[in-house]
């Protein structure tokens, strides 16, 4: 039904000087679910992504959350609506510890970026929110800890408490497990289906053990063409998704 629909695209299209990066792309997504965007290197998924919080601006195609047009506006714009994306290169800051990053995440939600001047009391009443937060994605430990010295797989899942901090309604993942060794892997994988758990989530992914574990629909992209779309199993077997794969390293 329509009301299940959180995110909707019609008709979407970027191009770059004659190339078509992403071509009429029609997209929903249903509320409440884990929805997987895969595809070949190039295929235009985290184009797509930009486009969704506009980064990027669609060359032509309309953009909907929560049925309402978000075509044209600005990211800022998109965050308050509670669309937020976390992005492939982990984005913290490198030189403040693990909870400073949560707390200052958390003073862009109440509307005070600048809040550096503030007393330190005023500053110590975000605390308790920001332990929670990274209680829920396993870096209580590491509070004190300066993100820039954290392993690689604790620096996304600080990237994803000060993307909760944000309180999405909906997040969107770019290459969540990218880089990651396989424990790493599974640690990212139950934090994102334990987050899943009141909201939705779109994510990119290239590890396609990720995408049959946690999602609940997955639409496949081809050279910026939706060429599939279904469960894991279905998608899987598909032939231009296999015809798509051949000769990549998850063919």
């Amino acid at each position: 039904m329509a009301e299940d629909i959180i995110l909707e695209t019609r008709g979407l299209r970027k191009e770059f000087k004659g190339f078509v990066a992403v071509s009429d792309v029609s997209l929903k997504v249903r509320r409440g679910r884990i929805h997987a965007l895969i595809g070949p290197n190039g295929a235009g998924k985290t184009t797509c992504f930009n486009l969704l919080t506009h980064f990027l601006t669609p060359t032509r195609g309309q953009i909907f959350y929560n049925g309402r047009q978000i075509t044209g506006s600005s990211p800022a714009a998109i965050a308050r609506l509670g669309l937020v994306r976390s992005f492939q290169i982990s984005a913290v800051f490198p030189h403040l510890t693990v909870l400073e990053n949560v707390r200052i995440a958390l003073q862009r939600k109440r509307g005070r970026s600048f809040d550096f001047w503030r007393t330190d009391r005023s500053l110590r009443d975000l605390n308790s929110r920001a332990r929670e937060l990274l209680d829920a994605v396993g870096l209580s430990a590491f509070e004190g800890s300066i993100a820039v010295e954290l392993p690689y797989g604790r620096k996304r899942a600080l990237e994803i408490a000060t993307t909760l901090a944000l309180d999405p309604e909906m997040m969107l993942l770019d290459e969540p497990t990218a880089g990651m060794a396989h424990a790493d892997v599974e640690r990212i994988a139950a934090l994102i289906r334990r987050v899943a758990a009141n909201r939705t989530v779109l994510m990119v992914e290239h590890n396609l053990g990720v995408v049959e574990n946690l999602s609940d629909h997955i639409t496949v992209l081809s050279r910026g063409e939706i060429i599939a779309e279904g469960d894991y199993r279905s998608v899987s077997g598909h032939p231009e998704v296999i015809k798509a794969y051949l000769g990549s390293e998850h063919a």
